[in-house]
């Protein structure tokens, strides 16, 4: 197991490198600003067609893209960091997947509300 101190460096390392590329951004933006702006435009279609089934297909989408970022996150860290692996490993992406078994209709509940309100 990595003491305390390793997993303390990786972790503000990896932050300050993302709010480091992050100003660096910034910075490029104030320096050269754009001349003309459009608003972004989606990478993907919308969602064909509108009611339950959409709002169910893109709300499962979202919940199974989030659980396999999740996962590849915590299997790089145990696996690749902590050096933890075998039954914790398999004990985050099961309890993973119960909490999100729990929490998906709470979020289906949601999402239609607040379709439902835009309208």
């Amino acid at each position: 197991m990595l003491p305390v101190r390793l997993n303390v460096t990786v972790m503000l390392t990896g932050y300050l490198l993302v709010m480091g590329y992050l100003g660096l951004g910034l910075l490029i933006l104030r320096r050269r600003p754009a001349k003309s702006w459009k608003p972004a435009q989606r990478l993907t279609p919308a969602p064909a067609g509108r009611g339950w089934p959409a709002l169910v297909r893109q709300v499962v989408g979202t919940a199974i893209g989030g659980y396999l970022v999740l996962m590849a996150v915590v299997a790089g860290w145990y696996q690749g960091i902590a050096q933890l692996g075998g039954r914790f490993l398999l004990s985050a992406v099961t309890g993973t997947a119960l909490l999100i078994g729990v929490v998906l209709p709470l979020f289906l509940l949601v999402s239609w509300m607040t379709s439902r309100r835009r309208r």
